[in-house]
């Protein structure tokens, strides 16, 4: 019976450190993407205007796999930080553009150009 116990003992301890280690490596395959996209924008109020400025704030974490992202009006530049594993950077790019934004080498579309102030259309 002593046996038996120390066997349990010895099962349970191996049982929590697999799980253990499991746990560890799954927080460790978590991967976050981050890229800077270069843009145009022709004015030097974007961040604030209530058109383009809320487009920002609501449509580009609509953007699957999105999590953040930063606009330097200065630098006219995107910092987007995303996951990866539900996006990739074209998608990411072919979401902007459909803003009425540039994004690299993707360029606005049509009905997104037209979705913008007048002060903010290329």
């Amino acid at each position: 019976m002593k046996n038996l116990k120390i066997s349990f003992k010895a099962f349970v301890v191996v049982t929590i450190m697999l799980l253990a280690a499991n746990v560890s490596h799954a927080q460790e395959k978590k991967s976050n993407g981050k890229a800077v996209i270069k843009t145009i924008l022709n004015c030097d109020h974007c961040k604030e205007c209530p058109t383009c400025g809320g487009k920002f704030k609501t449509e580009m974490l609509k953007i699957t796999g999105v999590k953040m992202y930063e606009l330097d009006d200065k630098a006219m530049t995107f910092t987007v930080y995303y996951n990866p594993k539900k996006t990739t950077l074209q998608e990411i790019k072919v979401g902007i553009s459909k803003l009425g934004y540039d994004a690299d080498e993707v360029k606005a579309t049509p009905e997104g150009i037209a979705s913008l102030d007048g002060c903010c259309k290329l």
